[in-house]
């Protein structure tokens, strides 16, 4: 199950350049339901996720470069490519009504930075272990808009979108 919530960003965070990051590229074979594959530095994938929108089913099985070329000749829409950074949040912050079952858990940010066609868009993604926890997240200072129930952030939906 993957749990996650997007925002976009009032700016980038200082000195993003000593952050681990990774390329990424991807295409759909299917939008309904998602079927994607994935090129991540060397190492390529094939997922399926589920419906939802914080919330879903998500698989993801191993594939091989010739396979992953393979597939991307049959994909439908464009091919989206984007540099992922690694952010820690040593601390997160929680709504004050949330507690939570352990003491301290450190979260990952995934800055994602788009190249064309959507080199305007930037989105950060957290992932979370369970659905109480996502809803109780406080975001950083730096994060903007929640846009995690808004089907047009989604990486599926913009394979499809018109450029």
């Amino acid at each position: 199950m993957e749990i996650e919530r997007k925002f976009t960003v009032k700016s980038l965070p200082e000195h993003l350049e000593q952050y681990p990051f990774h390329h990424i590229e991807q295409a759909y074979l299917n939008t309904d339901p998602v079927i994607r594959i994935r090129k991540q530095d060397d190492s390529y994938y094939l997922t399926y996720k589920g419906k939802g929108l914080m919330a879903r089913e998500e698989h993801n099985l191993p594939l091989n470069e010739q396979s992953y070329y393979h597939l991307k000749e049959k994909a439908d829409g464009n091919v989206i490519s984007k540099k992922r950074y690694l952010i820690p949040i040593d601390r997160p912050e929680f709504k004050s009504d949330y507690k939570a079952s352990i003491d301290h858990i450190g979260l990952t940010i995934e800055l994602d930075i788009f190249d064309a066609p959507f080199e305007n868009i930037i989105i950060a993604e957290v992932e979370f272990p369970d659905q109480d926890m996502a809803n109780a997240f406080i975001p950083v200072d730096w994060f903007s808009e929640d846009v995690t129930n808004n089907p047009e952030y989604h990486n599926s939906n913009l394979s499809r979108k018109k450029v």
